[in-house]
């Protein structure tokens, strides 16, 4: 898959920008909020439909104006598509592909894969569970289409279960019929998912070890854990014995809306012993990964953004990074630096098709 050219309007601090890209390596150069980052944000839009950066749609239209649209001519094996992304202020957003509207998100997640390689990365290891499980989701939603429906459906079951439980306790009244309504819905959907996570995870941590070996060149041993409630229980058991505590508390206690990815170190939480050059090691190793896992099972090439990596991370660390991308054929790259003849000088290494745009 190859993002051929790109248009914005109205989208964060960009009036209006187009873009004719190379099919390998394009490079946005420029000072700090110039918005840099900003059009790696539309790439990322296009491929999962919203924003890397968690902002709200509606506070990704330029000051003032009343809509934002992205543009791009993708070029895929089969014909050449238009993407077209559009958020009016007053109504919902809708995305076309070739002029005709997807009825659901679920529908076009997949189509273009992504991987983001960026600064934020960091909070994967410092965060909760929480942002670890999006990411996780991410992953797979893009290699599999039904996940995202199936993963949306169970949360609104959950959120009509919670509801209920807070509604019992607020009136003061309890109806055990009524809240194993959604027992079925939670179970189904929550297995499927379940079995998904942790078959995706076996196939991922052992591609995260093999390039962490390469980018660290040390001796320790890392790996990715899922972690999830139902590798010791059934879903119906977990619902019937944790009802008592469920009422208690108000909302599910148990399910796979806790599940965890354990990234360990020697078989320690990274976090907790891992030196900041490691836990970056990692945290590219894991996205490496990705790419690769996803490149596989989906058969096409994800792009890959590169988001102010060069002042992130030491020179010997770059160039593993770009050494490994170059070999691994991983496809078209956007990347994003500070310095233009930093930036040429990486390029020239990887001895690839390159544009530079100076913003």
């Amino acid at each position: 898959m190859i993002i051929k050219k790109l248009s914005l309007y109205n989208f964060k601090n960009h009036s209006e920008k187009k873009f004719e890209f190379s099919p390998q390596i394009n490079c946005f150069v420029g000072n700090n909020g110039v918005g840099k980052t900003n059009i790696l944000d539309a790439l990322h839009y296009l491929s999962v439909g919203k924003s890397f950066l968690g902002n709200t749609d509606l506070n990704n239209i330029r000051h003032d104006e009343d809509f934002f649209t992205i543009d791009a001519e993708i070029i895929n094996e089969d014909s050449d598509d238009i993407i077209k992304i559009s958020q009016p202020k007053e109504a919902k957003k809708i995305i076309k592909k070739n002029d005709k509207s997807y009825d659901r998100l679920a529908d076009h997640i997949g189509y273009l894969p992504s991987v983001m390689i960026s600064p934020y990365d960091s909070n994967l290891i410092s965060d909760s569970g929480e942002s670890r499980r999006k990411f996780l989701d991410a992953m797979i939603s893009q290699t599999d289409s039904e996940y995202l429906f199936d993963l949306i459906q169970y949360q609104k079951a959950v959120q009509q279960r919670n509801a209920l439980l807070k509604y019992f306790a607020k009136n003061r009244v309890w109806d055990r019929d009524s809240l194993e309504i959604y027992d079925d819905p939670i179970t189904r959907l929550g297995t499927k998912i379940f079995i998904k996570r942790r078959d995706f995870v076996e196939k991922l941590n052992p591609i995260v070890q093999s390039f962490y070996k390469i980018i660290s060149g040390g001796m320790e041993n890392v790996s990715v854990i899922y972690e999830s409630h139902l590798l010791e229980n059934s879903f119906e058991n977990l619902l019937k014995e944790s009802i008592e505590r469920d009422r208690m508390l108000t909302y599910t206690s148990k399910g796979i809306h806790k599940d965890d990815l354990l990234f360990e170190m020697d078989s320690v939480l990274i976090k907790k012993i891992g030196s900041q050059g490691q836990q970056k090691s990692f945290l590219i190793s894991l996205k490496l990964a990705q790419m690769s896992l996803v490149k596989e099972l989906t058969k096409k090439t994800p792009i890959l953004l590169l988001d102010d990596i060069f002042d992130k991370l030491d020179d010997n660390r770059v160039s593993q990074l770009i050494e490994l991308v170059n070999q691994e054929n991983f496809g078209q790259i956007f990347i994003t630096d500070t310095h233009r003849e930093r930036t040429e000088s990486v390029v020239k290494k990887i001895n690839e098709e390159s544009i530079i745009f100076e913003l």
